[in-house]
């Protein structure tokens, strides 16, 4: 069976639309307005809600993101084997939206958020998988569209728009729940997958049978000895993700409640991001031919993540207008820095080449745990000792997610 190849004309522009259109809407209603929308039905337990939802969520993305990803390469279709669940989970993610918008209840408000995120990672675990369409020599050209100038768009770009409508949050589910589904929808159809349906006799072939023993799952993972630079980046990227969504989950609060913005609590988070932006996109379009140029991977990576942990020393410290726009400037050169490099690290680092695609799933994985866990940890040391020590929380995890970036050895610079 011959293995699926995309041109990089279909498959570049798809790799940039496709991963903004779901996490940008995310990004916004998960960072401004389902933080409102709880503070607007119970603003005395607003902290630790925010803390269960993130906690549910992760429990409901790891599963579906798992199941997603099985079912999807299980699939046979005249539309190919990812595109059926993308656009299903498009839809539903869609629809998921429109009914938290209208929830009056933290009830109503959690179990439409749970939808949500199932339907959301049955289109996220299909489409990291595109990359694997790309040609053979130009894999890492297409992961960093993805991670670099999509993922880079996604997190920053929405957030200046979403800030406009945080005044008028339930509109803003609905308007970004619709924008996700339009977005990846044209992101498949500029793919354009073709039909896999002559891979569906292969499943009525003999199967070797396998015997169920410990040595078998043992070998799902790699010991220490083999895997340790994977684990290595496994663990720096969960450290920079705590690192870095701790503060972003609860931005909203520390311009309101510790830096204390008021009516320029808008205009503060449309500058943070805007910078980010900015930043993010010009990182996409050199940090990888400057990486390639100067043979320099594993540097840029670690040092990306320590400039996260600046970033949060800079904005506890400067408490004003100045510390803002350099947390800004700091947190953006790290995460543009990372978003463009760190996919090509991981892939350098995996310790079996013939299973690429299970330990990328778990690599991704990893962004959506931190992104669960860092509220969690944040909404409980916020809850204990104030929003001050949200940012020793950033600071160290970053911190050590570079120094485990760092450590790396097959890597060499």
């Amino acid at each position: 069976m011959n293995k699926v190849t995309i041109s990089l004309k279909r498959l570049l522009p798809a790799l940039v639309i496709g991963p903004a259109s779901w996490l940008g809407p995310y990004v916004v209603m998960n960072s401004l307005f389902l933080p409102a929308l709880i503070q607007k039905i119970d603003a005395p337990n607003k902290v630790q809600l925010v803390a269960l939802f993130s906690t549910m969520g992760m429990i409901f993305a790891a599963i579906s993101n798992m199941v997603a990803g099985a079912l999807s390469d299980r699939t046979w279709s005249r539309f190919g084997k990812r595109a059926p669940w993308i656009v299903g989970g498009g839809f539903c993610f869609m629809l998921a939206m429109i009914g938290a918008s209208l929830c009056y209840n933290i009830p109503a408000l959690l179990i439409a958020w749970m939808v949500g995120q199932v339907a959301l990672n049955f289109m996220v675990a299909p489409m990291v998988a595109w990359i694997d369409f790309a040609p053979e020599d130009y894999r890492a050209t297409a992961s960093s569209a993805y991670g670099g100038l999509g993922m880079a768009l996604g997190n920053n770009g929405f957030n200046v728009v979403g800030a406009l409508l945080l005044s008028q949050f339930r509109l803003g589910f609905v308007v970004f729940g619709i924008f996700a589904f339009i977005g990846t929808l044209i992101a498949v159809l500029i793919v354009h997958e073709p039909a896999n349906l002559d891979e569906e006799h292969l499943e009525k072939a003999p199967k070797k049978k396998h015997h169920f023993s410990w040595h078998t799952i043992s070998t799902v993972f790699p010991r220490w000895s083999i895997g340790r630079d994977y684990y290595l980046a496994l663990i720096g990227k969960l450290f920079q993700g705590v690192g870095n969504f701790a503060i972003t989950g609860y931005i909203l609060y520390i311009m309101t409640d510790f830096l204390h913005r008021g009516s320029q609590t808008q205009s503060s988070i449309q500058l943070i991001n805007g910078i980010m932006l900015v930043l993010g996109i010009l990182m996409g379009f050199f940090a990888g031919p400057v990486a390639d140029k100067l043979k320099v991977l594993k540097f840029p990576v670690g040092f990306s993540t320590i400039f996260l942990a600046i970033a949060a020393l800079v904005l506890f410290l400067f408490r004003n207008t100045t510390g803002i726009i350099i947390y800004a400037l700091f947190a953006g050169l790290g995460m543009g820095l990372w978003n463009a490099l760190d996919n090509l690290l991981n892939l350098e680092v995996i310790p079996d080449q013939n299973r690429v695609a299970f330990f990328l799933g778990v690599y991704n994985l990893g962004n959506t745990i931190s992104q669960a866990i860092a509220p969690v940890i944040a909404g409980t040391v916020i809850s204990l000792w104030g929003y001050s020590a949200v940012f020793g929380v950033a600071f160290f995890f970053s911190l050590i997610g570079g120094i485990c970036m760092l450590s790396i050895r097959s890597v060499k610079k």
